[in-house]
């Protein structure tokens, strides 16, 4: 029964952490630029499978060689999310478009890959040393994993769909959505390298990381 019940905890917090507010505005940036709920749930449910696939390769690395984070790593890796938050914003703001068909599908894959190796995917993976057996152990991320998939698809919903609603009445919206969306990842982007690389230290002798 305890077993049952993390798994199930194991689910919701990978939802939970679907709404975490780097993920949120990551992914408007992207669901910005659509113009069908369906395909804007698809783009989520890409990002979650990056994320998830990010977080069974660290996760596996961890069980197979017990393979621990120091405060520089873990901040190096959030502050990888804030660079990528700002060229997101950057890419919007600019309407930087790719030619290839294949890009609407390989951005938010790749913003996914980012988020997991971020510190706050390093929080689930606190739990993975204290399972004896490695086959719970990787049930429990691939767990965990479905919950941010199933997350972020539901947050990418709920965007996409009022978004979309408004633009269908008010043509010249989605550009404004669009470069709102960018202003905000560019700034929380920039906040979030201030924080990590001085407020944490990660550029400092002394760096300071809880994961989360």
């Amino acid at each position: 029964m305890s077993l049952f019940l993390t798994f199930i905890t194991s689910l919701m917090l990978g939802m939970r952490h679907a709404t975490d507010p780097d993920h949120i505005v990551a992914v408007t940036t992207i669901v910005t630029r659509e113009r069908s709920v369906a395909k804007a749930a698809g783009l989520g449910a890409v990002w979650g499978l990056g994320h998830t696939l990010t977080l069974l390769v660290v996760g596996g690395a961890i069980i197979a060689f017990k393979i621990g984070f120091n405060a520089r790593l873990g901040l190096s890796m959030e502050f990888c999310v804030a660079v990528m938050l700002i060229v997101l914003g950057l890419l919007n703001i600019f309407d930087v478009r790719k030619s290839v068909a294949k890009a609407s599908t390989s951005r938010p894959f790749l913003v996914g890959v980012v988020h997991g190796l971020a510190g706050s995917a390093a929080a689930a993976l606190l739990i993975v040393p204290l399972m004896d057996d490695p086959r719970w152990a990787a049930l429990y991320l691939l767990t965990f994993g479905v919950g941010t998939i199933v997350g972020m698809s539901l947050v990418t919903i709920s965007i996409a769909a009022p978004s979309l609603f408004a633009a269908a009445h008010m043509p010249n919206l989605q550009r404004s959505l669009r470069l709102g969306s960018g202003a905000v990842s560019l700034l929380f982007g920039v906040y979030l390298a201030h924080k990590i690389g001085f407020g944490d230290g990660l550029f400092s002798s002394d760096p300071r990381w809880t994961p989360r």
